[in-house]
């Protein structure tokens, strides 16, 4: 890390790596995780299939933690790695696709 990375502000440490694209998916994860927890935690059926939609979401990555043991930490460490991972993704797309021909 050089000085000049040190400097920069988080926001903007968070957009040079994921990119804007990839910060409007995070934060669309993070609402999709706070409803379901919300409409889990007021539903008192316990029938709540509310989980499945950020799950999906942030698939494949979510999909391999989903296996680790059944309880909200758990699944919401794994919503928070498939959208992390998905979004660096993106961000390295949008980067790719930015560049066009040209190398880095």
């Amino acid at each position: 890390m050089t000085a000049t990375d040190t400097r920069r502000s988080v926001p903007r440490r968070l957009r040079d790596h994921f990119g804007v694209v990839g910060l409007v998916y995070l934060g669309l994860c993070a609402v999709l995780l706070a409803w379901a927890l919300v409409v889990t935690a007021v539903d008192s059926s316990d029938e709540s299939m509310a989980g499945v939609i950020p799950a999906l979401a942030t698939a494949p990555g979510s999909l391999v933690f989903l296996v680790l043991p059944d309880n909200a930490v758990m699944f919401i460490a794994a919503i928070v790695f498939g959208a992390a991972v998905n979004a660096a993704v993106i961000g390295w797309c949008t980067r790719a696709l930015r560049r066009g021909g040209r190398t880095p």
